[in-house]
């Protein structure tokens, strides 16, 4: 029976629709550091995985996103290990009026996107991660105070991440309406929307799924480094 494309959504996005961005080496792949972190093998062959090893020694930290965690890997370590819910949506819940503009964002507020996500950590992001799909934010007096888009990309889905509120500005609905856009513009275009959440995170998953997602399956969120 064929994988679902979602079942291994880094590998299927790096040897899709966004493989321009892989940097190969054997039987593995990563995505160029400067737009993240997500790799992904062929398969678990030691040939694969030494491969893995060789490739993280000579582009640094990755991340794996598969149904399990990964046999030990030549030449690093586990900095990390993290079941993970995938949700998906095929709806999304109707909008609400907001007392907020959403602007779009792109490579003139790259610098205070990075900022914002160095700060409030919404998951893995780089200088270029805002390339990878369309993203949204909220201004207050000036300032990126929260925002919202979109990062893998495989074939018939595009994921929503990169969910951030400013510690100073949480409380007034940013997240959740940011995300419901991004989330309509992913259906718009005939795709479906996932995202992905600690599975242990009940409040966030809470939130998701008056959105409109529904779990779809758990996956592990490896992350390797170099050993030493």
């Amino acid at each position: 029976m064929t994988a679902h494309v979602l079942d291994r959504p880094a590998y299927s996005t790096l040897t899709g629709r966004q493989s321009h961005l892989a940097v190969h080496h054997g039987g593995a792949l990563r995505m160029h550091p400067d737009f993240g972190l997500f790799a992904g093998v062929v398969d678990e062959s030691p040939e694969s995985l030494k491969a893995l090893g060789e490739l993280v020694r000579a582009q640094g930290t990755v991340g794996l996103v598969e149904p399990a965690a990964p046999p030990p890997v030549p030449g690093t370590e586990v900095v990390s290990s993290a079941l993970c819910l995938q949700m998906e949506a095929s709806a999304v819940a109707p909008a609400w009026d907001v007392a907020f503009e959403m602007l779009d964002l792109g490579d003139a507020d790259a610098a205070e996107m990075l900022a914002l996500a160095t700060l409030t950590k919404p998951g893995p992001f780089f200088s270029r991660t805002h390339q990878l799909g369309a993203f949204i934010g909220v201004r207050v007096d000036g300032q990126l105070v929260a925002m919202a888009g979109e990062r893998m990309r495989p074939d018939g889905y595009t994921e929503a991440s990169g969910v951030c509120v400013h510690p100073d500005h949480r409380g007034k609905g940013y997240a959740a309406r940011l995300l419901r856009e991004v989330t309509a513009k992913i259906l718009a275009r005939g795709e479906k929307a996932f995202l992905h959440s600690y599975a242990d995170n009940a409040t966030a998953i809470g939130l998701y799924e008056s959105l409109g997602y529904r779990g779809r399956r758990e996956v592990v969120f490896t992350i390797l480094k170099p050993a030493g």
